[in-house]
C-alpha cells in the first residue's frame, strides 16, 4: 500500500510545506504564491521541475515584476498572464496575475493539502487541493466569484520544466499549428505569425526545425508558441528518453481548452527551461481573450472548477 506523508520544512529560507510517497516527492511553499519548487520522480531519481541556483528566495510583493523574482518551479497564472485591464473594471491585473505573489492560507485535511488565496483587488478566491496518488499528483482547483458579474479569467500552470537533448514533447493527433506570441523571435518571427507544427521553417535559418525538440544550449533563443486550435484531448506530455520517462498532464479539456508552450534555450535570464502551459484562454491577455471569445469566466456569484494531473511513468504516453 502506497504510504503518504506531509510535513513542515523549509527551502532555502522560506517556510515549506513536502508532501511525499513511495513515487513522488513534492516541495510547496504556501507563503510564496503556493508555489511548487520541486516535483521529484523517485523511481527515476530525477527533478522535474526547473531549480534556481539561488541560495536564498526572496517573497516578491504584490504586482511585483515576474522577471525581478525567482522563475524557476511551478507557479499558478491567475487571473491573467500578461499585465492590464480587466475587461470587467479596467482595475489592473500585475505582471504574471495576482497570486503568484500573495501568500496562500493552507491546511491538511487527510491526505489533502488544501491552499486558498483572496484576491486583494478582484472579487474572487481561488482554492487547490493537492493530493499525491501512486505515480502522479491531482491538483482540484476551484475559482468562487463573489462578484455580481461574470468574471472572465485566464489560468495556467507555469510549471518551469527541465530539459537536455533527449527531451521532447508529444501532444495529441490534431495538433498541428501554432501562433507565435514573443516578438521578433529567431525562429518564428513576429507576434501573430502562424507556423506548421511540429515541422516549421526558421525565420532566422530557412532550414526546418522541429518545434516538439528543445534546441541545443547555445542556441540563445526564446520562444512562446500557442496551438489556433482548441485541445482535441485532455493531455500533454514531456518524454525524456535518457531516463526512460514521461510526465503527462491530464486536465479537462472543456474546461482548459487550449495549451501554450514556453521555451527559452538560453535567450531569458540565460535559462534553459521549458513549459507545457494548458490554459482556459489565449493570449495572455485578459481583456484581448474576452474580446476574441477565448477567455473562460467564472458565472456571477457562482465557481469554476477544473484539474490538473501529473502523472509520471515509462517511456510512452499512457494515455
Amino acid at each position: 500500500m502506497e504510504t503518504m506523508t506531509m510535513d513542515h520544512t523549509t527551502f532555502k529560507g522560506i517556510q515549506a510545506v513536502t508532501m511525499e510517497n513511495d513515487s513522488i516527492r513534492t516541495v510547496i511553499l504556501p507563503s510564496y504564491g503556493g508555489k511548487m519548487v520541486s516535483f521529484f520522480d523517485k523511481e527515476a531519481e530525477y527533478e522535474w521541475l526547473f531549480q534556481t541556483d539561488r541560495e536564498e528566495l526572496e517573497i516578491p510583493p504584490y504586482g511585483a515584476d515576474f522577471s525581478a523574482f525567482d522563475s524557476s518551479g511551478f507557479d499558478e497564472m491567475f487571473p491573467g498572464i500578461d499585465q492590464g485591464p480587466h475587461p470587467n473594471d479596467w482595475k489592473e491585473i500585475p505582471d504574471h496575475g495576482e497570486v503568484w505573489a500573495l501568500p496562500w492560507d493552507y491546511e491538511f485535511d487527510g491526505e489533502l493539502l488544501i491552499l486558498s488565496v483572496n484576491s486583494p483587488v478582484f472579487p474572487y478566491r481561488l482554492t487547490k487541493w493537492m493530493q499525491l496518488k501512486e505515480g502522479e499528483l491531482k491538483i482540484s482547483y476551484q475559482a468562487e466569484n463573489k462578484g455580481d458579474k461574470d468574471f472572465p479569467f485566464i489560468w495556467t500552470p507555469h510549471a518551469l520544466l527541465n530539459y537536455n537533448g533527449e527531451t521532447r514533447i508529444q501532444l495529441p493527433e490534431g495538433m498541428d499549428e501554432v501562433m507565435n506570441v514573443e516578438a521578433g523571435t529567431e525562429h518564428l518571427g513576429d507576434w501573430g505569425d502562424t507556423h506548421n507544427y511540429p515541422l516549421t521553417l526558421s525565420n532566422k535559418t530557412g532550414q526546418q526545425v522541429d518545434l516538439s525538440k528543445l534546441e541545443p544550449n547555445e542556441d540563445g533563443s526564446v520562444e512562446k508558441f500557442y496551438f489556433t486550435t482548441s485541445m482535441t484531448e485532455g493531455w500533454c506530455s514531456v518524454v525524456q528518453s535518457d531516463i526512460q520517462r514521461t510526465l503527462t498532464y491530464e486536465f479537462p479539456k472543456d474546461k482548459v481548452p487550449y495549451l501554450g508552450i514556453w521555451k527559452t534555450e538560453g535567450g531569458y535570464r540565460g535559462e534553459y527551461n521549458f513549459a507545457l502551459e494548458p490554459c482556459t484562454g489565449v493570449y495572455d491577455d485578459v481583456y484581448l481573450a474576452e474580446k476574441i471569445g477565448r477567455s473562460s469566466s467564472i458565472p456571477a456569484q457562482g465557481v469554476y472548477q477544473w484539474s490538473l494531473k501529473m502523472k509520471v511513468g515509462g517511456e510512452t504516453c499512457p494515455i
